[in-house]
């Protein structure tokens, strides 16, 4: 197993490659909703008040505007999806620029950064991501940042403990023999052996910046209407579940399902890049 390829390794983690048709097909219908005919998300139509689903035109039935929820989904997916992955970069690049400089240069260039990752450990992120989000005017670029500039400290571990490991290694010596400056061996011999964890960094960092945005949206810090976001399609639909529960039960589904899929991403990648982590066959 361990001599297999990376992408045949992948494709025997069944959970991953379903969870790669599920993230295609929700990013397909958020790249995509302008284009499927369906009625404009914002357009309010009251005499389609909370009509149920397949009824009046809705498949997934309608809020309490009278608004398509499917269209509403759909167009909800740009915003969460486009915060999930551009989160995730900032996350990344931060996290992973971060632990690459400490874990190979060690002495004060390690220490300080370790003192601050430790520290911002120590607050609770959720309350942290609230307390910045309470302070700053909410939009797309916002939440983006707010959610990356919580959520690194993760990425610079796990990434600074891989330098550690590779730094005393045979090519990383010769490298050094050869006149390399650290610069070069860093990006050249180091940051390559860190891809597997990284991307694997990076599926489970979107997974967590979409369940963060909707946090935040569904506490009413987030994303504001008239734009949708899963998130503050749930926080609307909250007064009423008993009476109109398609309201809530869809962003509710849709938002498990996007989270679900880009953890089972990460298994899939962890597993693929380092069989050592294959606990059982899928």
């Amino acid at each position: 197993m361990s001599d297999a390829p990376v992408l045949s390794r992948f494709i025997r983690h069944r959970p991953a490659v379903g969870s790669v048709l599920v993230i295609a097909l929700l990013g397909f219908g958020a790249v995509f909703a302008g284009g499927l005919r369906l009625p404009d998300p914002i357009r309010i139509e009251m005499a389609d008040k909370f009509a149920p689903p397949l009824t009046k035109g809705h498949v997934l039935g309608a809020d309490e505007l009278g608004r398509d929820v499917l269209s509403r989904l759909l167009h909800a997916g740009r915003v969460s999806l486009t915060v999930g992955v551009a989160a995730m970069l900032v996350t990344v690049t931060f996290g992973a620029l971060l632990g690459t400089l400490a874990g190979y240069w060690q002495g004060v260039v390690d220490t300080a950064p370790l003192r601050v990752t430790d520290a911002m450990l120590s607050f609770p992120p959720f309350f942290l991501l609230l307390a910045l989000a309470a302070f700053v005017r909410p939009s797309l670029a916002s939440m983006t940042l707010i959610i990356g500039a919580t959520s690194w400290m993760d990425v610079t571990r796990m990434v600074r403990g891989q330098m550690l490991a590779l730094r005393e290694r045979e090519f990383v010596q010769g490298a050094r023999g050869l006149g390399a400056s650290g610069g070069r061996i860093m990006v050249r011999h180091l940051l390559p052996n860190t891809v597997g964890i990284i991307a694997v960094a990076a599926t489970l960092s979107v997974a967590r910046a979409i369940l963060l945005e909707s946090y935040i949206s569904f506490l009413g810090y987030g994303i504001q209407p008239p734009l949708a976001s899963w998130g503050n399609m749930l926080n609307n639909a909250q007064s009423y579940f008993t009476s109109a529960p398609w309201v809530a039960i869809f962003p509710g589904i849709t938002i498990t399902l996007a989270v679900t899929s880009f953890n089972f991403l990460g298994d899939g990648l962890r597993d693929a890049f380092d069989p050592r982590h294959v606990m059982s066959p899928r």
